[in-house]
């Protein structure tokens, strides 16, 4: 993936945290960004923000109802992506496991997990006609490691790392699929956790500024390694 040609980005979770960051740090930089997330109030200041062709929807990923017509609307209007980056994702309350209710458990696998699987599925078959395209999935580094409380969200990752990498088996030449973890850094979601102390690590807005760069220096070749954002 050519890092300074323009590109056609699909990016979940757009309306806060990582996925906004990232939405305005590609839009800086010339790049086309149609985005999704949950809260409309933030997708309707996206649209005041940046006008077409950047595309912001509401919806949640986790429904594929929804997800089909939004990724038939954006290949219809827009052709097909050059990358896909699965950003969206909840992080369950702190507490052991046996704790955890079972809808809120549910919750969170249906977006981590399911809500990637929905993009994929409706928007990946027209980049393999294409035999053009990457798929970034985001991890974490408790997709690689595990830490108390935090139990579902450790397995909604491990599972997107399984799911990466066997997809990067399933794409043709000229295709990848990658999982990332992007690091710690200073989000809300990050502060569900850590409390203050998550302060000490970096914010979005200053981690896309060596995030965005990697991202898009990223290409067919890395399809299938697990990375990291350093």
């Amino acid at each position: 993936m050519a890092r300074n040609q323009p590109k056609v980005i699909v990016l979940t979770g757009v309306t806060r945290g990582l996925g906004l960051a990232m939405a305005e740090k590609f839009i800086e930089l010339g790049h086309t960004v149609l985005g999704c997330g949950q809260k409309r109030d933030m997708i309707e200041n996206l649209r005041i923000r940046f006008r077409p062709p950047h595309d912001f929807a509401a919806l949640d990923i986790s429904l594929e109802s929804l997800v089909e017509p939004w990724a038939a609307r954006l290949l219809s209007s827009h052709g097909v992506p050059d990358l896909i980056i699965n950003n969206a994702g909840v992080i369950n309350q702190n507490a052991p496991l046996w704790q955890v209710p079972a809808d809120e458990f549910d919750r969170l696998m249906d977006v981590n997990v399911k809500g990637v699987a929905n993009v994929i599925r409706h928007l990946v078959p027209a980049m393999i006609a294409r035999k053009a395209g990457l798929i970034i999935n985001f991890s974490s580094g408790w997709g690689r490691e595990v830490a108390a409380d935090v139990a579902p969200y450790c397995a909604s990752k491990w599972a997107i790392e399984g799911l990466t990498l066997a997809l990067a088996e399933e794409l043709p030449r000229g295709m990848g699929a990658i999982p990332l973890n992007p690091g710690i850094i200073d989000t809300d979601m990050l502060r569900s956790c850590f409390g203050g102390t998550a302060s000490r690590y970096p914010s979005p807005q200053k981690w896309v500024e060596k995030a965005v760069p990697f991202i898009l220096s990223l290409n067919s070749r890395d399809s299938g390694k697990q990375l990291t954002v350093k």
